[in-house]
């Protein structure tokens, strides 16, 4: 009788784990659609117009026609399970894209037949070859109208490269299609199938010497005997798969499942995940082995909160068995959770399971403590090991927002706080320099989903704004100040007079206060008063309303009363001394200069750099970017001249540009600027 742990190895073989990533309108949620339906495990196709379908079961998804949301999905077929995630196309969703690469051996990159090579799919291919997974082409939509399929294919092999080849061709004017790996012979819509045979077959034979002798020998080797050739071409993107269908009309649907099932690799074929134990430059590179019978590791690749059914860790079994009644350690949590439920998902549908092993995609619900890229385990020696961190885009698109009520600002702080455990590229902070709270995410689509769902799913109403900028005023030349302050009112009065000079500071120093005071003219209990005054300029600003910073304030002399005196007459002597000098000290207002950088087409660059110019930037160099025929621009730019700039870019670059952001250092603003400034702390000041 077969044991236990054999049977789990067998059963793990048994399994394969791909994405659907791609441009939006590619077809991934129709394809998963037709696959889900092709293998029997739902009895209709669902329509995206009619909000039908498996993976787009979020309203917000329904309404707009779009996925949204990474969405998890299984089927069997051929006595495999294969584990696929629907993935959102849109740049402004690589929070719930990219996290999907964590969890899968294969990434498939659907292409529009219609639309060809778009952008998203360029930058995906990228993100997975930086990953060392297995990648595919899907080529969807075949049956569309005037598309030439041939010169699509050359396309993908000018743009991904010569491994790039067809795995089957379309036949019948697009209506089926003829396998070309396994088949020698016959005809396509492309010609005779042999020519694509014989590439694939040398392809894959190139990367193990015997197979290229007995090939040279024999003319020909037996597909089915390349079973190992082909992983490793596969793990070493020597062969980058294409497949053509159509998930309209079922066109190379059965074919793409048995070259899912017959051709890639399982957990125990990839290249092994990129885990490693300890932090920053101490960390050392660790294997999970893909083996049921040792240590849990695994991998939580995404999180939901549902306000009424709480938390869901989603997570990807790389090594050892997870069972109901496990007990689970969370990262280097020293306090375990049970795995009470465990659960298979298919959409919004949970599937209950006894056990998951390598390579399985399960979700564990209500647990609190679990987050975003936690690794789970059950040995104490794990609780230092994570997986390499993704390289995800700088969410740099800012709403400051605040809750419509008064009084629910510790809530709106709570319920964005959930959003943001759900979206690696969603970021909350609280902006100490404007006193506001901001929330950044990769576009104006990105945000505008955020808030849809604050409203529709926690009813709460949120108004938002444009970040303010956080200027600062300082000033150029040294100055003195004095102010005598005397107050009488029938009673006790008040009296103070300080004499005070100012210096400008270095950039980025800050303020200096200092007590240069003889002959006791102002008392030395007198003297925390006065700086209290002076810092009070420095928090609410003399010309613009900003913060002063880079100041040095020497007070060098006054005049007390002895009975008059008091701490608030020397420190409004103090204010007004301090706002005088500056008004002398000829002050500027400064700009905060962010650190910028693009990413965009070859093509772009010069309309990019030109508009940097116009928005009083500086270009400070080029280099490649991320994927063929893309440029890293980097640059100084002011921050006020940021707003709405990634829809300035998408203008520019056709949707193809991204772009981050860090603060640099602050300089003057030009007279102009600081002009309109001050006109409108002015107008303030009078209203």
């Amino acid at each position: 009788m077969p044991s236990r742990s054999n049977g789990l190895a067998a059963e793990m073989k048994a399994v394969r784990t791909l994405a659907l990533v791609g441009a939006a309108a590619a077809g991934k949620t129709s394809l998963a659609e037709a696959l889900l339906y092709k293998a029997g495990a739902i009895g209709a196709c669902g329509s995206i117009e009619r909000g039908s379908t498996v993976s787009d079961h979020d309203p917000l998804e329904r309404r707009m026609q779009h996925s949204l949301n990474a969405s998890v999905m299984h089927l069997t077929h051929g006595g495999t399970r294969i584990h696929f995630i629907d993935t959102p196309g849109g740049p402004d969703f690589l929070g719930q894209s990219l996290p999907a690469l964590e969890a899968v051996e294969t990434v498939a990159v659907v292409i529009n037949a219609a639309t060809g090579i778009e952008p998203m799919a360029v930058r995906m291919m990228a993100y997975a070859a930086s990953r060392h997974l297995t990648r595919m082409i899907i080529v969807n939509k075949i049956d569309a109208q005037g598309v030439s399929l041939a010169g699509l294919l050359a396309d993908i092999q000018a743009t991904f490269g010569r491994e790039c080849l067809p795995l089957n061709l379309p036949d019948g004017v697009n209506r089926q299609v003829i396998d070309c790996f396994f088949n020698r012979f016959g005809r396509s819509d492309f010609g005779p199938v042999e020519a694509s045979h014989r590439a694939l077959v040398e392809q894959v034979v190139e990367v193990d010497a015997a197979f290229v002798d007995r090939y040279l020998e024999e003319g020909d080797v037996d597909p089915s005997e390349l079973h190992a050739p082909l992983e490793q071409a596969l793990r070493e993107g020597h062969l980058i798969p294409v497949c053509f269908v159509s998930s309209r009309s079922g066109a190379g649907v059965a074919e793409l499942l048995d070259v899912i099932v017959k051709l890639l690799p399982d957990p125990t074929e990839a290249n092994p995940p990129s885990f490693i134990v300890g932090e920053g430059a101490e960390a050392m590179p660790m294997e999970a082995k893909p083996d049921p019978t040792l240590h849990v590791l695994a991998h939580v690749f995404k999180v939901t909160i549902d306000p009424f059914f709480g938390k869901m860790g989603i997570f990807r079994v790389h090594q050892g068995t997870v069972t109901r009644d496990s007990q689970l350690y969370i990262g280097d949590g020293r306090k375990p959770f049970k795995v009470g439920h465990l659960f298979m998902l298919q959409g919004k549908d949970h599937v209950e399971v006894s056990h998951a092993a390598p390579g399985d995609i399960v979700a564990v619900a209500k647990v609190d403590e679990i987050h975003f890229d936690a690794v789970l385990h059950d040995a104490e020696e794990d609780s230092h090991v994570h997986l390499a961190p993704l390289a995800f885009p700088v969410p740099v698109y800012g709403l400051a927002v605040e809750p419509k009520r008064h009084g629910d600002e510790q809530r709106a702080w709570e319920i964005l706080g959930k959003l943001a455990a759900e979206d690696p590229c969603l970021r909350i902070e609280h902006v100490a320099a404007t006193n506001e709270t901001v929330l950044y995410g990769l576009g104006e689509l990105h945000l505008r989903i955020v808030l849809e769902r604050l409203r529709e799913v926690y009813r709460f109403e949120v108004q938002t704004r444009p970040p303010r900028i956080a200027y600062r005023e300082t000033v150029t030349a040294p100055a003195e100040g004095h102010h005598r302050h005397k107050k009488q009112s029938g009673g006790a009065g008040q009296f103070a007079e300080v004499f005070l000079r100012i210096e400008p500071l270095a950039r980025g120093a800050g303020f200096e206060f200092a007590d240069e005071v003889r002959g006791g003219t102002i008392p030395g209990q007198f003297i925390p008063a006065v700086e209290k005054g002076v810092r009070e300029v420095l928090a609410c600003g003399a010309i613009a309303g900003y913060p002063v910073v880079d100041v040095r304030v020497v007070v060098y002399d006054g005049k007390h009363h002895s009975v008059d005196s008091k701490d608030i007459a020397f420190a409004t002597a103090g204010r007004k001394a301090f706002m005088a000098a500056i008004r002398e000290a000829r002050p500027a207002v400064l700009e905060p200069i962010v650190q910028i950088e693009i990413a965009v087409p070859e093509l772009s660059v010069g309309d990019v750099t030109s508009d940097l110019s116009l928005r009083r930037g500086m270009v400070t160099g080029t280099s490649s970017g991320l994927g063929a025929g893309t440029v890293a621009i980097g640059g100084q730019v002011p921050e006020a001249e940021m707003a709405n700039y990634q829809s300035r870019l998408n203008a520019m670059t056709s949707g193809q540009g991204r772009y981050t952001i860090a603060l640099s250092h602050y300089e003057a603003v030009p007279p102009a600027v600081q002009q309109t400034l001050m006109g409108q702390y002015r107008v303030r000041e009078d209203d």
